[in-house]
């Protein structure tokens, strides 16, 4: 084991969160209001009375880039925690199907799929990662005579999970998933610092993107659902997300 410095973790950090920032705009900029449309409840938004076209468009945008930010900042963690565990435990990148990082440690092989948090799979997904961890583990037994046991984990960059012993595997969350990979009981909190490199600076480049998106989208939707008095005609929101081809 080999301890990671706070200074290694900030370097990492700042040569790649300037990726996640990227992407975060580009993925923006390329939005088409009709492919959102199309992925949003528009019942929903009738329900919560929602009467402007402005409301409208910031609504199933947030919602919208919520998800997806999601995805590009899980892609980061998982980089940073293979990176990190590569460091202390000599980790690496896995090869093999649905598994993210493999490690020896604690006189164990571990083989680890990654998630953002706690709550990412329906019974189908977990089905198919602990299927993923049963294939990984008769690869390791063919392919090698280690006599290591194999232990599969489902680490989660946050939350929390009281019952880790998931029987056919662990689900390590939060603390106990970046001590897990660092060897470090604090570490979930000390990468909370390096985050921040020139958060501010990248959020305010977004948040100009951001404002012209809502002023496009908002004159599209205004040209395309609302009559000349400025009221949304709802059943042509409906037609347009729900109707048949």
């Amino acid at each position: 084991m080999k301890p990671i410095t706070q200074e290694k973790i900030a370097k990492y950090v700042e040569q790649n969160i300037p990726e996640f920032h990227r992407n975060r705009i580009e993925k923006l900029k390329k939005l088409k209001l009709k492919e959102v449309l199309k992925r949003k409840n528009p019942y929903l938004f009738k329900v919560k009375n929602i009467t402007t076209a402005g409301d409208f468009i910031k609504t199933i945008l947030d919602a919208h880039l919520s998800s997806q930010e999601e995805t590009l900042f899980g892609g980061f963690l998982e980089g940073l925690a293979v990176y990190i565990c590569n460091h202390v435990f000599n980790g690496t990148k896995s090869s093999a199907e649905g598994i993210d990082l493999e490690l020896e440690r604690d006189s164990s092989k571990y083989i680890v799929s990654i998630k953002s948090g706690p709550n990412w799979g329906n019974s189908s997904q977990i089905k198919k990662m602990k299927d993923n961890f049963r294939k990984a583990k008769r690869i390791l037994k063919t392919n090698t005579a280690s006599s290591l046991k194999v232990i599969a984990v489902n680490g989660c960059c946050y939350g929390k999970d009281s019952t880790p012993d998931k029987g056919e595997y662990l689900k390590l969350c939060g603390q106990r998933f970046w001590a897990f990979v660092s060897g470090g009981e604090n570490l979930y909190t000390e990468i909370i610092e390096p985050l921040g490199h020139k958060a501010k600076e990248k959020n305010d480049q977004f948040l100009e993107e951001y404002g012209k998106v809502i002023n496009k989208f908002s004159l599209e939707f205004m040209e395309m659902f609302c009559d000349s008095t400025g009221s949304i005609h709802w059943d042509k929101v409906i037609r347009f997300n729900s109707g048949k081809e």
